[in-house]
Parts: structure tokens; C-alpha cells; sequence
């Protein structure tokens, strides 16, 4: 059920900075009609940190409904505090979805053993596959592979989002682990080379803007073509690389924006809209990925 590219979804704002459903929806046609393997609802990327739980919710269900069965959702569950996350697992157990991410905790920097406690207590209170995320540049918490091997013994713990960067991580984790354990790349420049090497899908913020060349690259890379991966991922590489120049989502929303897919880049604070100095960078980056 889960390979491919993924979309870490952002999540749109009307003008008053209310979550807007209707081009919520909009988007979800969109990448459905390019080819997208999943969606990722109220992750990073789809600004979990401000949005209430009553809208992260609300968001995760619109979404369900919209895909209507005809390809995964994830439902984004993490926190830092792990009643929290236990608080939003036991209401996404009702939207639905199809699995749940759960970055790990950021900010309080726990040890080892904290993030199997952690991981395992959220596991405990569901029955939906759980996907694991590691993602230490913005949490400060590196879930080492040895703790990955530990927590993928539990039955619903079911994969793992890897946001290293770090292609020797890929050979650790599936040296630890059973074969039948999922590992998503969560770092679009290196997740051509990471499916190429074993993994089976990339959870991704290139394919907000580009979703019909990254399922078409991934569908090379997973069947081993690397040839053709390489091709196709030539013309995505700026943006693998550009929509990082200031915090995602900044430059991912201000793309969508500017392809017409949502009306505007507005985020919510202490988030701001993009810095016009990087303005004719993305803008070349989109002509290359033919999107602009």
C-alpha cells in the first residue's frame, strides 16, 4: 500500500489565515490526477505546529474524505510531549487514515530508551500502522538504527520516514531490520539514490510542485532503472535543493502558489512569506522542472 512518491501535503490559508478546504481539496484532485502514491496530511510541511488539534484533525479528516479510498493517507500524529501524541493517535483512530507519521520528540531530547518508551506508549493505543520519522536537523534527536531495529519488533510499527540525508543510514536500517519494514526517504536530494538502493518510497516536498516527474521518477528508481531516474531527477535536482533556502514550508508554499494551485503563500507565524531575494532563484528552479 505505501511505495513511491508521497506528498507531504502543505496545508492552504484563506486570506484571514483560516485553514481553506476548499482548495484543500482542489490539491488533492491535483495530485491525484498526477500520479501522486500517497498523501501525507498535517506533517511538517502542512505547518502541524500551528495548527490547533481541533484543525489538525479537521484537515487529516477533509483529506481522507477527498482521497475517497483511492490512494493512502497518512495522518501526521507527533509531538514532543507523548500524552499529546497519544491525544491526536486516538482521534486520527477515527478519521480514517490509512497510517500515521510520528516525528520524534523535538526540543527535550530524549535518550534512546525515551523514544522507544515514547514510540511504543503511542504504538499501544492503536491498531494503524505507525511510521516512525527521523529528522534530527530540525528536532535535534537522531533515532539511531539500533533503536529503529528495537521499536520495528513492534506489530504496528510498520516503517520508518529517514530525513538524515545520510545513504549509509539506508544499509544499517535494513541490515537491522525484517525485509517486510518500509524506509521512506524524507530528503528529496537524496532520494532518487536511496530508492536505488532499497528503499521503497519518498515522503516528499518536491512533489507539492512537481508531483507527475517525481512519481515518474520514483517508479524508475523502485524498479531499478536508473538510467531513466537519473533523467527525470535531473530536471527536479534545483528543487530538491532550492525549496530549502529558507524553513520549509516557506519556499514550497510560495511555489504552489505561484503555479496557481493555491491562491497564496500565506503561512502562519513565526513563519513568514518568502524573502524576495530568493524569488528569481525558485522561479528557475520551477522552468527547470517544467511547472512555470
Amino acid at each position: 500500500m505505501f511505495s513511491g512518491s508521497i506528498v507531504a501535503l502543505v496545508t492552504p490559508f484563506n486570506d484571514n489565515g483560516d485553514v481553506d478546504y476548499q482548495q484543500l481539496e482542489q490539491l488533492v484532485e491535483f495530485h491525484i490526477q498526477q500520479g501522486t502514491d500517497g498523501i501525507v496530511a498535517v506533517g511538517t510541511t502542512g505547518e502541524s505546529t500551528t495548527l490547533s488539534h481541533d484543525e489538525h484533525i479537521e484537515v487529516v479528516r477533509k483529506v481522507v474524505s477527498f482521497v475517497d479510498g483511492r490512494i493512502p493517507v497518512i495522518g501526521g500524529n507527533g509531538s514532543n510531549s507523548t500524552a499529546e501524541a497519544i491525544e491526536l493517535t486516538k482521534r486520527l483512530n477515527e478519521c480514517g487514515v490509512d497510517a500515521m507519521l510520528g516525528v520524534t520528540p523535538y526540543y527535550n531530547k530524549p535518550p534512546q530508551r525515551g523514544l522507544v518508551a515514547h514510540y511504543k506508549a503511542i504504538a499501544a493505543v492503536t491498531e494503524i500502522p505507525q511510521i516512525l520519522y527521523n529528522v534530527p536537523g530540525r528536532t535535534q534527536c537522531d533515532l539511531l538504527p539500533e533503536t529503529v531495529a528495537e521499536l520495528s519488533k513492534v506489530k504496528n510499527i510498520i516503517g520508518i520516514k529517514e530525513a538524515t540525508g545520510n545513504l549509509s543510514r539506508l544499509s544499517e536500517i535494513k541490515a537491522l531490520c525484517d525485509d517486510d519494514f518500509l524506509l521512506f526517504s524524507g530528503d528529496d536530494d537524496t532520494g532518487m539514490e536511496f530508492m536505488l538502493q532499497g528503499g521503497h518510497g519518498v515522503i516528499s516536498v518536491t512533489n507539492n510542485v512537481a508531483p507527475k516527474l517525481m512519481s515518474e521518477m520514483c517508479r524508475h528508481a523502485l524498479a531499478g532503472e536508473r538510467a531513466e531516474a537519473e533523467a527525470i531527477n535531473s530536471k527536479l535536482q534545483a528543487l530538491h535543493t532550492d525549496l530549502f533556502v529558507e524553513a520549509n514550508p516557506i519556499p514550497v508554499k510560495w511555489c504552489v502558489a505561484q503555479m496557481g494551485a493555491i491562491s497564496n503563500g500565506k503561512l502562519r507565524l513565526p513563519l513568514v512569506e518568502l524573502s524576495s531575494e530568493y524569488h528569481e532563484l525558485l522561479k528557475s528552479a520551477m522552468q527547470k522542472a517544467q511547472v512555470l
